[in-house]
């Protein structure tokens, strides 16, 4: 069913917040400030290895999608998440990635060793063999689901 000209504006405001989050610096960087209640600008930079033009450039992404705000105090900048909710929002495409990356172990690996997340817990992290999709068969007592 195509979209209505009433539903469009709010799918496209959706997928702009999608783009505020479709670079990996701009997921480190929230990462970063989803651990903490503030970071200033120095720490950002010393954290991501980013060029200070390069993280402003990122950072006024962030300010643009509404995902974070900033405060200046004296001659530094400091940033916070804007709501709490994208630190969830982080989270939960953390445990999706990961849940997607179970059947290749290597890369769960790596996965697994990027850094925590504020809430997810190193035992919310699903193993390779724990995360694997089971291909058992129909259980009898269940009903069979035809397509």
């Amino acid at each position: 069913m195509p979209l209505s000209h009433a539903e469009r504006p709010l799918y496209e405001v959706k997928a702009n917040l999608f783009k505020g989050l479709a670079h990996p610096f701009r997921i480190r960087i929230l990462e970063l400030l989803a651990g903490q209640s503030e970071v200033s600008v120095a720490e950002l930079q010393s954290e991501t290895g980013l060029e200070a033009s390069h993280l402003s450039q990122h950072l006024s992404v962030l300010r643009r999608h509404r995902l974070v705000v900033s405060e200046r105090r004296a001659s530094h900048v400091y940033y916070r998440l804007a709501d709490p909710r994208v630190a969830r929002l982080l989270t939960a495409a953390r445990e999706l990635l990961l849940g997607m990356l179970a059947e290749d172990g290597d890369r769960l690996d790596d996965a697994r060793a990027l850094p925590a997340l504020p809430g997810l817990a190193d035992t919310d992290l699903p193993s390779v063999a724990a995360a694997a999709p089971a291909a058992a068969a129909p259980d009898a007592a269940s009903p069979a689901v035809r397509a």
